[in-house]
């Protein structure tokens, strides 16, 4: 009860520090009080209670009550969403369901092993990648027992940020480098729990930056800051650079998104191939048969 009592004494200074600070604009920058650390990007006091208790204790109200005080919230532009085919937020779309099924097969066994971070990779580009990463983080951002964070990490094309519109500043990239900092990056695309680390442009530096020393002190922070997060990264194809490889080790489990019609037999054993090694927990089958069961989208399991 102690550890409780103090955390909601912090929050409740942090909250006061915030309205103090609050200007016009929906991202805001609060400065916490000296003696309390590391600001988190969420400053709800509910969330600084399950920070300060045991980790098998995260209630419904923790996560309902988070409110994003240094993340920078962007409206919901639903029409720019449907248009890029993020759908799983829209409960009267029928593929919303395809999503919800993938959202509860990829969760039981990353639950069933502790697990928290999903590497989302295809064999070759263009393959629907950022499409199935994007609505499986906003499935499960709608699943009041989990919070999300969306990494864009394929740093030579990225496309999270375009598919939410979303409007950066600071990308990953930056971050990276050391001239941002993490905090500033972040973005809200409007739905609750779900939190989005973008990139911007082209780096042709990208596999340096990904294999990086920073990035390497970046993904113990990215994981470990809320017990009930689960972190996607969207990640370059596994056959057209090695950026993906250079560090998927880190990862605690990996989904491969094929194309139906596009990927060859080869492409799909060498993708496979190269993910040995990895807790590989299944396939995603865009443009399936229109005509099969779970239409556009199919999951398969590895087993």
């Amino acid at each position: 009860m102690e550890l409780i009592e103090k955390a909601l004494a912090k929050a409740r200074a942090q909250q006061e520090a915030a309205r103090q600070t609050a200007t016009s604009g929906s991202a805001e920058t609060v400065m916490a009080p000296a003696d309390a650390g590391p600001a988190p990007e969420v400053a709800s006091f509910a969330e600084e209670v399950a920070l300060a208790d045991s980790p098998g204790r995260r209630t419904q109200a923790t996560l309902d009550a988070i409110r994003y005080v240094r993340t920078r919230v962007q409206g919901v532009d639903q029409g720019h969403w449907l248009a890029n085919r993020l759908v799983a937020a829209n409960s009267t779309d029928k593929v919303a369901d395809i999503f919800r099924i993938l959202r509860t097969k990829v969760l039981i066994p990353m639950r069933e092993n502790g697990w928290q971070t999903l590497a989302v990779v295809g064999a070759t580009p263009a393959v629907g990648k950022t499409t199935i990463a994007s609505n499986l983080a906003m499935s499960i951002a709608l699943d009041a027992n989990q919070s999300v964070l969306l990494v864009d990490a394929d740093l030579r094309r990225p496309k999270v940020a375009s598919y939410f519109g979303l409007n950066p500043e600071i990308g990953l990239g930056d971050v990276l480098a050391g001239s941002a900092s993490l905090e500033s990056a972040l973005m809200n695309p409007g739905i609750e729990r779900l939190v989005v680390l973008p990139s911007m442009g082209s780096l042709q530096n990208s596999t340096e930056l990904l294999s990086s020393l920073r990035m390497q002190e970046l993904l113990p922070e990215l994981r470990n800051r809320y017990a009930s997060r689960i972190v996607i990264f969207d990640l370059p194809p596994l056959l057209a650079t090695g950026d993906t490889l250079a560090f998927l080790h880190n990862f605690d489990c990996a989904l491969l998104v094929v194309e139906n019609g596009r990927n060859t037999a080869e492409e799909l054993l060498e993708a496979k191939r190269l993910l040995q090694g990895t807790n590989f927990i299944g396939w995603v089958l865009n443009k399936g048969d229109p005509g099969a069961v779970g239409g556009y989208y199919h999951y398969g399991a590895t087993g």
